[in-house]
């Protein structure tokens, strides 16, 4: 076993990473070790980068122990570089972590100025000088190049700059001149955020903490607002919104509900988390309180205005959409299920169920050109097919005059048919066969839907199967 991290104390004892675990105690027996636990060391940060979240929607992970944040244009809203540096440094301090860091212009300046150096905001005239006086292990390059360049005398970054790049291309590699090139910000650097930009996001901060879930609906309404204002200028409505609560002591809560169909009315968005608050509400710990609220729009799509009729009602859709809204916010977006068509003639294969929070209500009576067949379809059609013991038969394509399925016999008083449907081959390949639809109605007078697969021939019988009830 060896040390993985160290805190100052043992620093200063003269230990060190890799050291073996047996001959650190040989030197301090009193020392306190814990196991490594790299999957909570994960979520730990991970809940970090949510609180730096009140900061930059850009936030991204470095490492295990490091995140890199983009405050370009964000700075101004926390009195800028320095204070905004401040408040996040001291924060955390406060949580009981010790952290470093350093704004610049370039990712790789910062980085190696809040591991190697002193950190702080570095100023774009001062940023080759504040490199130059930094180990080459700033430049992000690998264990071995760094040893190799120490053992020529090349030790500080100040070294390499008057260097010519070309011999030290040949000799150590492409990575120290990229390394170098990205820390002086001539080399562009993209940081991918850990979450997806919103589309649109109003926040509240508040001079003081709330608990009560009226007290956070009320003013998700209030910013909801805004929002709104902001998606009518664009022509908008949202379908995925998302409430962000940050709690006093760091922790941060997200709730996210959607809409059937695009949404700027701030009372129905409220309406929306008042549904999922229900659902999470024990999950929903406030403890001390929330001290910021955001509203982000996570997914638009454009919005069509509609106007209520003469009698003061909307049209029949709202209170469908209404109803889906609510139950899909409270009891989770499976709960409810809509159809939409595929591009086959194969039953089983042309509709498809999925959440109905994201159907598109206004088009649920159109068809895809592909199913329309003018034909008459069973109301109830079972997920797989079930086999059926047909007797007497017209062979070579009439129906059965008896069938017997789920060990009831009927007597077929009527029937209609056949109808054709043959297989697609470029799916199922040689393994489909033609299938012959056959309305049935017994004499009980229930209509069922029945298929032959395959053609009578000497050497094969087809087999009969249900696979839908009209009645």
């Amino acid at each position: 076993m060896r040390l993985t991290a160290l805190d100052e104390l043992a620093v200063e004892m003269g230990l060190r990473q890799g050291q073996g675990l047996a001959e650190a105690r040989a030197i301090h027996p009193a020392i306190d070790v814990a196991e490594e636990d790299p999957a909570a060391d994960g979520a730990l940060l991970e809940a970090i980068a949510d609180w730096c979240d009140r900061y930059t929607p850009l936030v991204a992970l470095d490492g295990s122990d490091g995140l890199f944040l983009d405050i370009t244009g964000c700075a101004h809203l926390f009195g800028g570089e320095q204070v905004l540096l401040d408040d996040i440094l001291l924060r955390l301090f406060q949580m009981g972590f010790k952290v470093q860091g350093a704004i610049s212009g370039s990712p790789g300046l910062s980085w190696a100025a809040s591991r190697f150096g002193a950190g702080g905001v570095i100023a774009d005239s001062a940023a080759q000088e504040v490199l130059e006086a930094l180990s080459v292990a700033c430049l992000r390059i690998e264990a071995d190049t760094i040893a190799a360049l120490n053992k020529l005398g090349l030790k500080r970054v100040g070294d390499l700059i008057s260097m010519p790049r070309a011999p030290l291309a040949r000799r150590f590699g492409s990575q120290v001149l990229l390394g170098l090139d990205q820390a002086l910000g001539h080399e562009e650097e993209p940081i991918s955020p850990r979450r997806p930009v919103a589309f649109l996001s109003v926040e509240r901060k508040l001079a003081e903490a709330i608990q009560a879930e009226e007290d956070i609906l009320e003013l998700a309404s209030r910013i909801a607002q805004s929002l709104c204002s902001s998606l009518e200028a664009r022509g908008a409505g949202g379908r995925v919104f998302e409430l962000v609560l940050f709690r006093v002591d760091g922790r941060v809560f997200r709730i996210v509900a959607g809409a059937s169909r695009p949404l700027r009315n701030p009372q129905r968005i409220a309406g929306l988390f008042a549904e999922r608050l229900k659902s999470v509400h024990d999950e929903l710990d406030a403890g001390f309180g929330f001290e910021l609220l955001r509203l982000n729009v996570l997914q638009h799509d454009p919005y069509e205005a509609s106007q209520d009729n003469l009698l003061g009602k909307v049209s029949g859709e709202a209170p469908l959409a209404d109803l889906i809204d609510r139950v899909s916010a409270r009891l989770g977006d499976n709960v409810l299920q809509a159809f939409q068509f595929r591009e086959s003639h194969i039953p089983e294969r042309a509709v498809f169920a999925h959440p109905a929070l994201g159907h598109d209500i206004g088009n649920e009576g159109k068809q895809s050109p592909a199913v329309t067949t003018g034909r008459e379809r069973p109301l109830r059609l079972l997920s797989r097919p079930e086999p059926v013991e047909a007797f007497a038969a017209i062979v070579p394509d009439g129906p059965p005059s008896r069938f017997r399925w789920r060990r009831v016999l009927h007597d077929v008083a009527r029937a209609e048919g056949p109808e054709r449907i043959s297989p697609e081959w470029w799916l199922d390949q040689e393994a489909g066969q033609e299938r012959d639809y056959f309305k049935l109605e017994v004499a009980s007078g229930h209509r069922f839907w029945v298929y032959r697969q395959g053609h009578y021939s000497s050497d094969y019988r087809p087999t009969w199967h249900m696979h839908g009830i009209f009645a």
